[in-house]
């Protein structure tokens, strides 16, 4: 599972089949891929002719073009303009970032989603009309933190920057007990979404249910609470 991208995508308007990508850098490229691979139709933007060409061979996108996005005729040429969502993924350069953006949402563009890499940056974006202002380098930085120090952790998705879903290993103290008896909500605060089974997953598990040590567990809560779990915490050796 790719944390960052969940955390992106679910962001994304659902009823939107059109994208633009401006930047395709790391993250712009994988933006594309991603929502290229899922069937929507992308187009790819970038001043960058080596990137574009990238992007285009390995058909990360439906339509790639060259251009200057701090250009504004460019931008309407282009057809962006005409696009409901338009992804502003340069990131590293702030002075185009924000003039790309700021020509974006003067054009009338709905949802303009825009890529910061500082605070200061993000508040910039916002300024000029951002929608949503996001902070990859940032989010990479925390899950990587919270992999290192929470090692009986196997997955996260982050609902936001206080909650999230977790998949962990039953610790060995809720070996041979059921879900009722462990009375996770008033002991921990976390409740739990899913028990794995055969090396499938049973939603909702019924209460009764014994836990085994070498199974897994989905389950809820605030990041405060889940770090409370016995297994959350231990520290690699």
């Amino acid at each position: 599972m790719n944390l960052t991208s969940l955390s992106f995508f679910r962001n994304l308007r659902p009823d939107n089949k059109q994208f633009a990508v401006v930047g395709l850098g790391r993250f712009g490229r994988a933006v594309s891929s991603t929502l290229h691979s899922l069937g929507y139709e992308v187009l790819g933007v970038d001043v960058d002719e080596k990137r574009v060409a990238q992007v285009a061979t390995e058909q990360q996108a439906a339509h790639c073009l060259q251009l200057d996005s701090t250009d504004p005729l460019a931008l309407k040429e282009s057809g962006i303009f005409e696009f409901d969502t338009v992804i502003v993924a340069i990131g590293n350069y702030l002075q185009e970032s924000i003039i790309t953006t700021l020509h974006i949402k003067e054009a009338g563009v709905n949802h303009v989603v825009a890529k910061a890499s500082s605070d200061v940056h993000g508040t910039l974006l916002k300024k000029v009309g951002a929608d949503l202002v996001v902070y990859p380098e940032s989010e990479m930085g925390c899950t990587l933190a919270r992999s290192l120090t929470q090692t009986g952790i196997l997955d996260r998705f982050e609902l936001d920057p206080d909650n999230s879903i977790v998949e962990v290993m039953v610790p060995d103290e809720f070996d041979g007990k059921t879900i009722l008896e462990l009375k996770l909500r008033s002991q921990y605060g976390v409740s739990i979404l899913a028990v794995s089974h055969n090396d499938k997953f049973e939603i909702n598990p019924n209460p009764n249910q014994r836990l085994q040590r070498g199974s897994a567990i989905v389950v809820i809560g605030s990041n405060k609470d889940i770090s409370r779990l016995p297994i959350a915490c231990k520290l690699a050796k």
